[in-house]
């Protein structure tokens, strides 16, 4: 729940600081591009601190080196916020981090069939879990200068 909790209440604040007078805040769109960005960098910095246990468990068992795989991910989802912000490179970003949801997707159904935790908390159930995987998806399109 942090990355949906990272991710409305980003919004909400780059929103005011548009609504304050900061032009580069000024729209709905790169206030959620911004907001996007924010939600990437919380999910990444669970790949190496006291929850990176936890994500390895939740890598699928074909998967090799699920230690680097958890590392890489991060990086990717490090890489994608930064680049989301840059506007020569959103469309691609945006992209690459729907394509890279989708394929950890498998992991999320791995953690909800396994009622794994992270950070001490049971992850929420399948259901819950493809709904959020839903509306991330969704925040990742709008937010992006793609074709809605």
């Amino acid at each position: 729940m942090a990355p949906l909790i990272a991710l409305a209440g980003a919004f909400v604040v780059f929103r005011a600081t548009g609504w304050a007078g900061v032009a580069y805040f000024d729209d709905w769109q790169m206030s959620l591009r911004a907001a996007v960005a924010v939600m990437f960098l919380v999910t990444a910095s669970a790949h190496w601190g006291k929850r990176r246990s936890d994500l390895i468990r939740m890598v699928p068992a074909g998967v090799p080196r699920p230690d680097l795989a958890v590392s890489l991910t991060g990086y990717l989802e490090i890489a994608g916020a930064v680049a989301l912000m840059i506007p020569a490179l959103s469309a691609p970003a945006a992209i690459g981090l729907m394509a890279m949801l989708i394929a950890m997707f498998p992991a999320n159904v791995k953690a909800a069939r396994e009622q794994l935790t992270i950070g001490g908390r049971r992850v929420p159930s399948l259901p819950v879990r493809a709904l959020l995987q839903v509306v991330f998806l969704g925040a990742v399109l709008l937010a992006s200068p793609l074709p809605h």
